[in-house]
């Protein structure tokens, strides 16, 4: 009787089952989704801050100035260029209509052209081959008297152009390059006070030369 009475109640414990989990099936998907540290809520929660409780309002950014319209009638101002060349203030030109025959422009004025500086090159060996020459009291006294009236002549003209660029430009010069010139004006009235001892003393020691040069033949011929 005992189980005859289970299997009639099967069937109404079956349903009951089926009930129980259809029910648990739609708790399931009425139910929010399981908040974990990883879950987008809890990170969108965690990346955004707590409002204050009277939020502060920003003030609008005050409105952008206008441009003032382009002028057109007037020229454009010119902006100073860091890297363009400098002018030098010394006119080489005025100099050289007032002093054509100075030996500055044949030595030492700005050039580029290589068949001048290649002239100077071998102008200024040739000064230096003779004053070889005079060291070694070998020089005649013609090419003595030459070497040390070249001496004399560059020094003169020397003065004489630095003294005109000082008389022309020297306000408007820079404070360097004024010091320059007169240094040089200075270094060449030394160099003219002491040629004449210079010069005597070339000609001493060449004759001193020729003396033991003509003992020494005589020597040679006595018997």
């Amino acid at each position: 009787m005992a189980v005859n009475a289970w299997r009639k109640g099967l069937p109404g414990l079956v349903v009951a089952t089926g009930l129980v989990v259809a029910a648990l099936v739609y708790a399931l998907r009425q139910d929010p989704e399981p908040v974990t540290p990883e879950s987008p809520a809890v990170i969108e929660q965690a990346a955004t801050p707590m409002a204050p409780h009277a939020e502060a309002r920003t003030p609008p950014p005050p409105p952008r100035a206008t441009p003032p319209p382009l002028d057109l009638t007037r020229p454009p101002e010119e902006v100073p260029d860091d890297n363009a060349p400098k002018v030098h203030p010394v006119d080489l030109q005025v100099i050289r209509a007032k002093l054509p025959d100075n030996l500055y422009w044949r030595m030492g004025a700005p050039t580029q052209d290589p068949a001048e500086l290649e002239r100077r090159e071998a102008e200024s060996r040739r000064w230096n081959e003779l004053y070889g020459k005079v060291l070694s009291a070998d020089a005649t006294v013609e090419q003595i008297r030459e070497y040390y009236g070249h001496r004399r002549q560059v020094s003169e003209d020397f003065i004489t152009f630095s003294t005109e660029v000082l008389s022309r430009f020297g306000d408007v010069l820079p404070e360097r390059d004024r010091g320059l010139y007169e240094l040089s004006i200075n270094m060449h009235r030394t160099r003219l006070a002491e040629l004449p001892a210079q010069e005597q003393d070339a000609l001493d020691r060449r004759e001193a030369q020729e003396r033991r040069r003509e003992a020494w033949r005589q020597g040679l011929q006595s018997p």
